[in-house]
């Protein structure tokens, strides 16, 4: 059984569509690196505005011990919105992470089969060229002993 062409070109789409789905996974990947960053960073102003109200409270100075506590107060409240903010977009990411990882193992799958079946279909068209291929040579020499052997019974001319 040959090996169709329509087979093959199923083959060529099923790569491009893992290719396209590689490239989605790859895309939401970033993106929810991205908003892990933004994560850090807010986790990290929120504790730079916590040690500002420490320090300020170990400040002898009161005028800017107050501005010092007023501002790590607001940056720690600051970070606390950033974070609920980022929060519901990060758990979207993450989600969509598993989506497009789910489907990108899925083309993976469906690529591998197809080329398994024209693999095989290909081994099967090789041991059938071979079978026919070794019948042929089976077939000339039993033409040629059958040949030699009348020429033998005709004897000489």
């Amino acid at each position: 059984m040959a090996v169709s062409r329509s087979m093959r070109r199923l083959v060529r789409i099923l790569h491009m569509q893992e290719e396209q789905s590689r490239n989605a996974l790859e895309a939401a990947v970033a993106a929810l690196r991205r908003l892990e960053q933004a994560q850090q960073a807010t986790r990290e102003r929120g504790r730079a505005g916590r040690r500002l109200v420490a320090a300020s409270a170990l400040e002898s100075q009161m005028a800017r011990q107050l501005a010092d506590r007023l501002a790590g107060l607001e940056e720690t409240l600051a970070a606390s919105r950033m974070a609920a903010l980022l929060a519901a977009p990060a758990a979207d990411a993450q989600q969509s992470v598993v989506l497009r990882r789910e489907e990108f193992l899925a083309r993976r799958i469906e690529r591998r089969q197809a080329e398994a079946l024209v693999k095989n279909a290909e081994a099967a068209d090789a041991v059938a060229a071979g079978r026919a291929g070794q019948r042929a040579l089976d077939d000339w020499y039993l033409n040629r002993l059958r040949t030699a052997g009348r020429d033998r019974e005709k004897g000489p001319q």
